[in-house]
């Protein structure tokens, strides 16, 4: 299936991260939502963000290696509508660059201490271009 997603994470602590060439940055404990987009497999690659041991390529390859995933919102489509949906979540708190090197948007990953209202947030910014979210929690 192709389509758009929102990973979200949980950090525990507050913790200093190595992103890649973004450097060192400091992460706060709460909610991350980071937006992607799968226009091969969308399975194969929510699955691959769940997965410790992987080739570190994209910033959210080393976020994953310390956060905790919580749930994913995701909906088929065959359009690269990413950017779409971050700018939908640029009001909320975020990661400046992260995610987004290939793009014009501030950041593709989005910060709440609240989980509810990231969801709530993030399935509206789904309904706002036009798709019907689905969501799969991880336990």
């Amino acid at each position: 299936m192709k389509g758009v997603y929102v990973l979200i994470l949980r950090l525990d602590r507050p913790q200093k991260l190595n992103i890649g060439k973004l450097g060192l940055l400091t992460f706060q404990s709460g909610y991350y939502a980071y937006v992607g987009s799968a226009l091969n497999s969308l399975e194969k690659r929510i699955d691959r963000h769940l997965r410790k041991n992987k080739k570190l390529h994209w910033h959210i390859d080393y976020l994953t290696l310390k956060a905790k995933p919580v749930c994913v919102i995701f909906a088929k489509t065959e359009f690269k509508i990413e950017c779409k949906i971050a700018n939908e979540l640029s009001d909320l708190e975020s990661v400046k660059g992260f995610g987004c090197t290939d793009c014009n948007c501030k950041s593709h990953l989005f910060y709440a201490r609240n989980l509810d209202k990231l969801i709530k947030n993030v399935k509206e910014a789904f309904v706002s271009v036009g798709l019907k979210p689905a969501r799969k929690d991880f336990t």
